[in-house]
């Protein structure tokens, strides 16, 4: 089979496709084809040793896929399985490698069956930024809230709009850096959108509000936004921090949120997730989308061969919604 690994740290180009033997199942396990692997920022940052956990070498990324089983192993795999469309979150399962192939082997408990209205697709969309987005909801209700959603139109951010939405936030304010973005987060229920990379764009969003700035910023960029953000945060509001890479947020910043009554809350998926709850949300996510009332956006599809071109859209901000590969 065909898989994607990477055996030094540098630019999407150490990238490369090799050929593997296709995986045996053991007992209790399945076989699942690949057709469709999610493809993260951290994985991104985790090819150029940016990550806040360096990877043994070669590295065979991909914590996501969605796809059909072909076989079971011996002995407690249930057979009935077989040809079942499913979903596979390798990651909330102690996996954190492998989704970039054709096929991988995996505990047949941890399988979660596809709606047939759900493309494979749009499942891979909906297991790492979907889980994540109903986390920051339930740590952080929405529910009549000014709320401002960095990234708006990312595979978080363009969930995060529609969910906020659909859990009684008051306004959401959708902060993307192109026109294309910010007319997507309208198109998807926020009603405003304000551009990010403007000077000012915070009295935007103070002006939005009546002068008062957002209740909740979910910030998933990083860096320079999180200290800019700020200015954008209501008296009492709560900056949700949920970017992978590093916050740019000083003493000085955190003694003015203090006389403000602000608040910062860290966040991090791994830890909230446990086997049944992923089954359970998962389940909730794919009705959602089967029913209409979840749009999930395709930021383009990559065969394997072109992995590194699908790292480059991300890492150059050129997607929208969610990167996908099609082995």
């Amino acid at each position: 089979m065909k898989a994607v690994q990477f055996t030094r740290f540098g630019p999407p180009d150490v990238l490369e496709l090799v050929e593997l033997p296709v995986p045996e199942p053991g007992p209790g396990e399945v076989l699942l084809r690949v057709h469709a692997a999610g493809v993260n920022f951290f994985e991104v940052l985790m090819r150029a040793d940016r990550y806040a956990v360096t990877p043994d070498l070669p590295m065979f990324p991909g914590v996501e896929v969605a796809g059909t089983i072909e076989r079971a192993g011996p002995g407690a795999a249930d057979r009935s399985l077989i040809g079942m469309r499913v979903a596979v979150p390798l990651f909330a399962i102690g996996r954190g490698s492998g989704g970039y192939a054709e096929f991988v082997a995996v505990d047949g408990g941890a399988v979660v069956q596809l709606p047939d209205a759900v493309s494979f697709e749009a499942a891979a969309a909906l297991m790492v930024q979907g889980l994540t987005v109903l986390h920051l909801l339930r740590r952080s209700p929405a529910k009549g809230k000014n709320v401002l959603v960095s990234a708006a139109a990312g595979g978080v951010g363009s969930l995060l709009v529609q969910l906020a939405k659909r859990d009684g936030a008051k306004m959401v304010i959708a902060a993307a850096s192109s026109d294309e973005k910010r007319a997507l987060s309208l198109s998807l229920g926020a009603e405003h959108a304000v551009d990010y990379m403007a000077p000012g764009w915070q009295e935007d969003v103070k002006r939005l509000t009546g002068g008062l700035g957002a209740d909740i910023i979910y910030e998933t960029v990083g860096d320079a936004f999180s200290r800019a953000a700020l200015d954008a945060l209501a008296p009492c509001g709560e900056l949700v921090l949920a970017a992978m890479g590093r916050f740019g947020l000083e003493a000085a910043d955190v003694e003015h949120m203090l006389d403000d009554n602000q608040s910062i809350k860290g966040f991090s998926l791994l830890p909230l997730l446990t086997p049944q709850g992923v089954r359970e949300d998962l389940a909730e996510l794919f009705e959602l989308a089967a029913a209409g009332a979840l749009t999930v956006i395709d930021g383009g599809r990559f065969p394997l061969h072109q992995a590194a071109e699908a790292h480059r859209a991300i890492e150059g901000r050129r997607a929208v919604g969610k990167v996908v590969l099609v082995p």
